[in-house]
């Protein structure tokens, strides 16, 4: 491995049930990323317990950093700046990274960036997931964030974000959770969902309804996710199966899997909705899209197809950064260091619910 590009960036992300740690150097280079998931100390509950993700990431984080920096070659004397997530996320979870950013920042007596989660996501698709340099975000660019928690389209201009719109209700990835939990999946549900929807036909099932809020860019899952839980009782009142039964492969009849193809599809087909109204009102120089529900099947086929049409060059976070990762956190902190900007590690605070640019 050639040395490291100044400056070198240790990212630290806690924000919800992952303990992850990164070093990221200066030219985007992704060194190290170190993710330790939580999901079975969660999946007895079928979600994430609050209490529980903050103890994981305390007794995870001595294995996580130390594994990081092996991969990397380097040791924390190495470091050039420290960067954590502030927020938005479950305020325990942010306090351990956070806490543990600051520490490290103040005690190597290093610059400190406390970023947005939001803020790494938007980066992302521009990271190289073999470890190549990071390409480079053009001067503006329109940022898509799929997750389980939000649902966002952003203007950015020279590292400067304007939200364009937001979901009013649930997000893209919440209903996928929910409607997999209703099906008996284990968590976490919604990247299951979008696998055993691969096996339906969304012709086969009844249509189901896509959002319009009107001339709004806003997003809108929540008539969705009642429509979807509703067709599931019908099938029930119906004399159809709709236990999940893991033993057998695929889990469900034919007509369970053919009504999760209709929901993936109205699902994915109201953000194509959102871009084409979008790129209609101003059009779009690149779309960089991320976040966890950015690794759906056919999300991604299409917004590449959509793309295609239309003209946009359409950039699709790597696989392996879809979900929370340091390195996003690691990557945004470098960018904004670039630009000069650098917090106080004794007045960074955690917010759990953080609008972006705040």
């Amino acid at each position: 491995m050639s040395a490291p590009t100044p400056p070198l960036v240790l990212g630290i992300e806690t924000s919800c049930d992952d303990t992850a740690c990164a070093l990221v150097d200066g030219e985007g280079r992704v060194l190290a990323s170190v993710v330790s998931s939580q999901l079975a100390a969660h999946r007895p509950y079928g979600g994430v317990v609050p209490e529980i993700a903050s103890r994981e990431h305390l007794g995870n984080w001595p294995e996580v950093s130390e594994r990081a920096l092996e991969q990397a070659g380097v040791d924390f004397g190495a470091v050039d700046a420290v960067a954590a997530t502030r927020g938005p996320g479950l305020v325990g979870s942010l306090l351990v990274g956070l806490s543990l950013g600051k520490s490290l920042a103040y005690g190597l007596g290093k610059p400190f960036l406390a970023v947005h989660h939001l803020e790494g996501h938007l980066y992302s698709p521009f990271l190289d997931a073999e470890g190549g340099a990071a390409r480079t975000a053009p001067e503006r660019f329109v940022g898509l964030v799929v997750s389980g928690g939000h649902t966002s389209l952003f203007d950015v201009v020279g590292g400067r974000v304007t939200s364009l719109a937001e979901t009013r209700d649930d997000a893209m990835g919440e209903v996928f959770d929910k409607v997999g939990k209703r099906l008996g999946l284990p968590y976490p549900q919604g990247p299951k969902v979008d696998a055993l929807a691969e096996h339906g036909d969304a012709g086969r099932a009844v249509e189901l309804p896509v959002a319009s809020t009107k001339a709004s860019l806003d997003f809108s899952y929540s008539g969705l996710k009642t429509s979807t839980l509703l067709a599931i009782e019908a099938l029930e009142a119906a004399g159809v199966d709709t236990t999940y039964a893991p033993d057998r492969d695929p889990p469900f009849g034919q007509e369970v899997l053919d009504l999760l193809a209709s929901f993936r599809r109205a699902a994915v087909e109201q953000v194509l909705r959102r871009l084409r109204r979008l790129h209609r009102r101003h059009a779009l120089p690149l779309l960089a899209v991320s976040g966890g529900a950015a690794a759906n099947r056919l999300l991604r086929r299409e917004l590449l197809a959509w793309g295609s049409d239309a003209g946009v060059d359409v950039r699709l976070v790597p696989l392996t950064f879809s979900g929370d990762n340091a390195a996003m956190i690691a990557y945004a902190a470098a960018l904004r260091l670039a630009r000069g900007e650098v917090d106080d590690p004794l007045e960074a605070e955690a917010v759990s619910r953080l609008p972006l640019g705040a």
